[in-house]
């Protein structure tokens, strides 16, 4: 008794330092969940250095990238992955909100300055229109990057007065040589809007009523005009876009105003002329932030994590190195950003505040009040049903794609998969037949 008594004594005191040990280890890891090239690696890098030097702790960076919101989503959500930041859009930070799947961000750094105050006031008042329950986004998540949703386009084929209203994705003159973002938010509000543009040009409707209207009558109206833009798509792209607008492979691509950026630049190397605007009619402005989800287990250096991102030369760094903007407003940003070759003047005030009325700037990246003032923020669905009529919409739209050549192709494989299949079982049967009068 009294030696039975000493192995489980023994065994629980082996499964205490087990778990004690897990816990330190775990303790000394970050893990990171971002978009694919969302941050420039070296910053990434820098980051345990700084950590240590704040704390006096060491913390090492596992990090994963994703390409769409539902599938980091649905990974938290389902599989519990106990990240401890995760860069999301803005209706998934409010989906997760709702859900309450955010720990609020601990402010408390000790005598580390709180970089997070450096965020435009203007992206605080954004995310805060997102609000749940009373409970303001900007306690649950940080602003990274922010910018528009519009056209990018070959100036060789397409003109500024094509591309500039959404008309021009449902032109038959562009068949096969338009992209669209994988993206069912995205292609959902931009229906809506060119849908309904007569009654927005008049005032009947806003913006903001239009992109987030969930009603039946809308997801109808928003898959009939999907459906009619369908014909003209050569792709639903989530990152290819970009580089097959750089090699003149497509004319028009919807896309976001990062995406544009860096494609914009690629392609002037190889002697391909792009442009990008944000089409006359409305679009949507859109959000990314850093949030810590509820199964995160070193919420501390996850806090200070999203601290570091919001350090001014952080995050000029992480602008140049992907393209995007940041939501830091400092006038450290301004005056880097400011560039004399640029043609025209524009108003910056609504993002760094009184005096950037008139700059020199990239109108790409930092769009011009007037621009801001024709775009809205996309909320997440107010119901459970309400996105599964969305996401059964998009299925159709999507799953209704393939033509009969296409179809006939896919016949003719699977076909030949069942032949090949069968073939293989007759000659495993002929096989045994014959080891078997051997024997």
């Amino acid at each position: 008794m009294k030696k039975t008594t000493c192995k489980l004594a023994t065994l629980l005191l082996l499964g205490i330092f087990a778990i004690q040990s897990a816990y330190a280890q775990r303790s000394n890891i970050l893990k990171v969940y971002n978009w694919a090239d969302y941050i420039d690696e070296e910053v990434l890098a820098e980051f345990p250095e700084w950590y240590k030097e704040q704390t006096g702790e060491e913390v090492e960076i596992i990090y994963e990238v994703f390409d769409i919101n539902e599938i980091m989503l649905t990974k938290i959500e389902r599989g519990h992955d106990d990240f401890d930041v995760v860069c999301p859009s803005e209706y998934i930070i409010q989906r997760m909100m709702r859900k309450d799947m955010l720990l609020p961000i601990n402010r408390d750094f000790g005598n580390t300055p709180d970089y997070i105050n450096n965020l435009s006031p203007y992206i605080q008042q954004e995310l805060n229109k997102l609000n749940v329950d009373e409970r303001n986004l900007t306690d649950y998540a940080v602003g990274y990057m922010w910018g528009t949703a519009g056209n990018l386009y070959n100036k060789e084929f397409v003109t500024l007065e094509e591309a500039a209203t959404w008309e021009s994705l449902w032109n038959e003159k562009y068949i096969n040589k338009i992209l669209m973002k994988d993206s069912y938010r995205d292609a959902y509000g931009t229906a809506i809007i060119y849908a309904n543009r007569d009654k927005l040009a008049s005032g009947e409707v806003t913006l903001d009523q239009l992109m987030n209207d969930n009603s039946e009558e809308a997801i109808n109206t928003a898959e009939e005009y999907l459906k009619a833009m369908k014909p003209n798509i050569a792709g639903w792209e989530a990152d290819f876009g970009k580089e097959m607008m750089t090699k003149g492979k497509a004319w028009i691509n919807f896309t976001w105003s990062g995406d544009a950026v860096w494609a914009i630049e690629e392609a002037e190397a190889v002697g391909v002329e792009l442009d990008y605007v944000v089409p006359m009619e409305g679009s949507n402005v859109w959000f990314d932030g850093w949030v810590i989800p509820k199964y995160a287990q070193n919420i501390k250096a996850a806090s200070y994590f999203i601290n570091f991102m919001c350090r001014p030369d952080i995050a000029l760094r992480n602008m140049d190195a992907i393209g995007y903007v940041s939501a830091i407003a400092t006038p450290e940003i301004l005056e880097a950003k400011i560039d004399p070759e640029v043609e025209g003047y524009y108003d910056l005030s609504y993002f760094f505040g009184e005096g950037a009325d008139s700059i020199q700037i990239d109108p790409v990246q930092y769009p011009d009040r007037k621009v801001i003032e024709r775009c809205a923020v996309i909320r997440d669905f107010t119901s459970k049903e309400d996105l599964e009529k969305a996401l059964e919409m998009w299925s159709r739209v999507k799953g209704d794609n393939l033509n009969t050549g296409t179809l006939l192709i896919i016949g003719v494989v699977i076909v030949c998969i069942i032949g090949w299949l069968i073939m293989k079982q007759l000659n495993k049967r002929n096989n045994n037949k014959r080891r078997k009068t051997r024997r």
